[in-house]
C-alpha cells in the first residue's frame, strides 16, 4: 500500500516531546493527553492529535503515509458532526531547531487540528457535574438522526452491518471481555446473543437493504460528545477500521443510549431516543436495539478493563456486564394510552413517563406528519388538510401497527394521542390484551380557560408539533367522548393544571414503583 518504512516508536515519542518544547515557548504551558494510539498537544485555543506508529489488530499507523492518510480520514468523519472543531489537518515540518508546525522542512509528520475544547466540557463530565440535561440530550438526538439521514448508506449486499458482520464484532469483544474477567461472567450473554442472532438474522439483512446500515459515528459514548457554544456534538469518531462505523444507525444509537443507562441514568437516556426516533422515524429498529445495547455494554465492559480503574464517576467494568444481563432478560409488556383535548398536557405527561419506565413513545402530531411526508415541525396547512375523519383513522391504524411491533420487541410504550372516541381506545385495549400487557388509559384534564392559554402559547412559539388552535380546541371539545364506567379499571385521571406525582402515575401503569435500571 505505501513504500515508506515504518516508524521507530521511540522517535516517534521524542518528536512529540520536542513539538511540545517548540509550542510552549508560544503559547505557555502546553498540556500533554496520551491514549493508547495518539497524542493530543494543547496549545492555547487549539488541540493537535498525532496518531502512534502502531501496527495492532485493529489498525496500522505504522508509517508516515498510513498516519496522513488516517488524519485525512479524521477530518473528513468528523467535520460531519462537527465542522467548527475540526479544522484541518496539518504538517509538522523538520527545522534546525526542531519540529515545528510553520517552516519549509521536509514533512516528517501530521497532526489533525482541531478547536480545543472548554474545561469540564465532555458529556460524562457533564453527567458527574449535574450540567447534563434531558432537553441537551433530545437536542443532540434530533441532530443525530439528521446526521444518520445525511449519512452514507452501505451498498446492499456489503458485509457492512451483515449478520456475519454483526456476530463476528460481537463474539470477538465477548470473547475478549471473557479473557479479561473470566468465562464464566460472560456464558449466560453468550447464550443470549447468540440465540439472538439466529432470531434477528432476518431482520439485519431486512436493515441491511432498506437502508439502515450507514456510515455512522461508530465509537458514541459519553467520553466522544462535547458541550460546544451551548450544545451537545459529537467527535472522535472511528477512522482507523470502517466495519466500525458502517454499521445500523440503531447501534449507533445506542452506544450513547447504552452509556446512559449504565450510568443510571434511564430519564435522560430514553430523553435522547425519543428525539432521535421522533426526527429519524426509525421505529423499525427497535427490535434489533436490545441486541445492539448488550454488545455495546460488552464493547465498554472490555475497554474499562483493559483501561483498569475508571474514571471518577464512570461505570466500571462488572457494572457494564450487569447492565448487559438486565437487558437481555426483557420485561413484560406495557401499554399506555393518553386521553385528553389539545393542551391537556398529554406529551408533557408522557415525555415524562417516558423517562421514569424507558418507554418509547408514538405521537400522534408527528406520525400524522410522516404519514404526509412531512417532519414533525412542519407547517401542514399547504399540504391539504391532514385532519379528515380518514388521515385520522389511517394515523390510528399506523399508531397501532407501531405499537405492536414495539411491544413485541420488548419496550413499554406510550401513545400520546387524543383518543377521544371510544372505539380508537377499545382497539388499543384490545391489542394489549392479544399481547398480555399491562394497559392503561391516561386521562389528562385542565380547564378551558388553560388549554385556551396553553394553546395560543405554543403556536406563538412555533416549536411543537401540534398545529391545533383555539377552533380545534372547541371542534374537539364539542365531539369528545368520555371516559365510560367501564374504562375506569383502567384509567388513570389527572389534573395537569396541578402538581402531577409521575412516580405514582408510572407506578399504576406498571404495577411497580418506578426506578432508574431501564427495563
Amino acid at each position: 500500500m505505501t513504500s515508506d518504512p515504518p516508524t521507530d516508536p521511540a522517535a516517534a515519542t521524542a518528536l512529540v516531546h520536542a513539538l511540545r518544547q517548540r509550542l510552549q515557548a508560544r503559547h505557555g504551558v502546553v498540556p500533554l493527553i496520551e491514549t493508547h494510539i495518539s497524542w493530543v498537544l494543547l496549545a492555547g485555543e487549539h488541540a493537535y492529535k498525532l496518531k502512534k506508529p502502531l501496527q495492532l489488530d485493529f489498525l496500522d499507523f505504522s508509517t508516515l503515509a498510513r498516519r496522513r492518510r488516517a488524519c485525512a480520514d479524521e477530518l473528513r468523519l468528523n467535520r460531519r458532526l462537527a465542522p467548527d472543531v475540526y479544522l484541518g489537518v496539518v504538517p509538522i515540518r523538520a527545522g534546525a531547531r526542531g519540529p515545528s508546525l510553520h517552516g519549509r522542512g521536509p514533512i516528517v509528520e501530521a497532526a489533525v487540528k482541531m478547536r480545543r475544547f472548554p474545561a469540564r466540557a465532555l458529556a460524562s463530565e457533564l453527567l458527574v457535574d449535574g450540567r447534563l440535561d434531558a432537553r441537551l440530550l433530545a437536542r443532540f438526538g434530533q441532530r443525530l438522526a439528521a446526521f444518520h439521514d445525511r449519512a452514507a448508506k452501505a451498498a446492499a449486499g456489503s458485509r457492512y452491518g451483515s449478520p456475519a458482520q454483526v456476530v463476528e464484532d460481537t463474539m470477538r469483544a465477548l470473547d475478549g471481555l471473557a479473557a479479561q474477567l473470566g468465562e464464566s461472567s460472560c456464558v449466560a450473554l453468550r447464550a443470549w446473543l447468540q440465540a439472538q442472532a439466529q432470531i434477528l438474522d432476518a431482520r439485519w439483512r431486512e436493515r441491511q437493504a432498506a437502508g439502515r446500515v450507514r456510515e455512522g459515528h461508530g465509537d458514541l459514548h459519553l467520553d466522544n460528545v462535547v458541550m460546544i457554544d451551548g450544545e451537545l456534538t459529537g467527535f472522535d469518531c472511528l477512522e482507523f477500521d470502517p466495519a466500525l462505523r458502517w454499521i445500523d444507525v440503531a447501534s449507533d444509537a445506542g452506544f450513547l443510549l447504552m452509556d446512559l443507562l449504565a450510568r443510571g441514568r434511564t430519564d435522560l437516556g430514553f430523553s435522547f431516543l425519543d428525539a432521535w426516533l421522533e426526527h429519524g422515524g426509525d421505529h423499525d429498529g427497535l427490535d434489533v436495539l436490545r441486541f445492539y445495547l448488550v454488545y455495546r455494554a460488552v464493547v465498554r465492559a472490555l475497554v474499562t478493563a483493559l483501561r483498569g480503574a475508571p474514571a471518577a464517576g464512570a461505570p466500571s467494568s462488572s457494572a457494564y456486564v450487569a447492565l448487559a444481563q438486565r437487558m437481555s432478560q426483557g420485561t413484560q409488556p406495557a401499554l399506555l394510552i393518553t386521553h385528553g383535548l389539545p393542551a391537556s398536557g398529554k406529551s408533557w405527561l408522557a415525555g415524562a413517563l417516558l423517562q421514569r419506565a424507558g418507554a418509547i413513545r408514538l405521537r400522534s402530531d408527528v406520525e400524522r406528519k410522516r404519514l404526509a411526508g412531512l417532519a414533525p415541525l412542519a407547517d401542514s396547512r399547504a399540504t391539504g388538510d391532514l385532519y379528515t375523519a380518514s388521515a385520522t383513522d389511517a394515523t390510528y391504524v399506523h399508531l397501532a401497527t407501531l405499537a405492536r411491533r414495539i411491544l413485541a420487541a420488548g419496550w413499554p410504550v406510550i401513545v400520546d394521542a387524543a383518543f377521544l372516541k371510544r372505539t380508537q381506545r377499545e382497539a388499543f385495549g384490545a391489542l394489549a390484551a392479544e399481547l398480555g400487557a399491562r394497559f392503561a388509559i391516561l386521562d389528562c384534564q385542565a380547564p378551558m380557560p388553560v388549554l385556551q392559554q396553553r394553546i395560543a402559547e405554543r403556536l406563538a412559539r412555533g416549536d411543537d408539533a401540534s398545529e391545533a388552535d383555539a377552533s380545534v380546541l372547541a371542534l374537539l371539545a364539542s365531539r369528545q367522548e368520555s371516559i365510560a364506567q367501564d374504562e375506569r379499571a383502567h384509567t388513570i385521571t389527572v389534573r395537569s393544571d396541578e402538581k402531577v406525582d409521575i412516580d405514582a402515575v408510572t407506578a399504576a401503569w406498571l404495577g411497580r414503583p418506578a426506578r432508574e435500571d431501564p427495563p
